[in-house]
């Protein structure tokens, strides 16, 4: 099925592979294809932080994984799903994070804490607002804050 989903820009990162943990370091540049004029970010600056959806480009085919598996091939935690995981290779490969605003330049856009790896095509940017958050009480297992642990850290 075709999607004619097409990428909006690209991410300029310092990270070139990828890796987990300590992605609040990472402050990367969004750069709008040349199709996108300044317009498409008027009133984005207002926001402290956007959601960006983006494809996990450097999953091949046949890495991708429907199979219970523990995360992180960590046999302390429990086998799960792709559906019960936020990995990279997931079916479609897509990958969604909401990260800091940190500027709007034109049809550049600088956020921190985005964990796409420089070379990432960008689906969408999508400002958070306090109202799309969760309602409720948000419940996890405990392996997945023992994974989470490192991710954001700046160390």
């Amino acid at each position: 099925m075709e999607t004619g989903i097409e990428p909006i820009g690209y991410v300029v990162g310092s990270r070139a592979q990828r890796q987990d943990d300590n992605w609040d370091a990472e402050v990367s540049v969004i750069r709008l294809a040349v199709r996108f004029g300044r317009d498409t970010t008027a009133g984005l600056a207002d926001f402290s932080h956007v959601e960006v959806v983006f494809r996990f480009h450097g999953v091949s085919d046949d890495e991708v994984t429907v199979d219970a598996r523990h995360p992180r091939n960590n046999e302390a935690w429990p086998k799960v799903g792709i559906f019960a995981q936020r990995a990279s290779k997931r079916p479609n490969r897509i990958g969604v994070t909401m990260c800091r605003l940190v500027q709007v330049d034109g049809t550049h856009v600088h956020v921190r804490g985005l964990d796409a790896i420089d070379g990432t095509p960008v689906l969408d940017i999508k400002p958070v607002m306090a109202e799309f958050l969760p309602r409720g009480e948000v419940r996890q297992p405990e392996w997945s804050h023992e994974l989470m642990r490192s991710y954001w850290s700046t160390d």
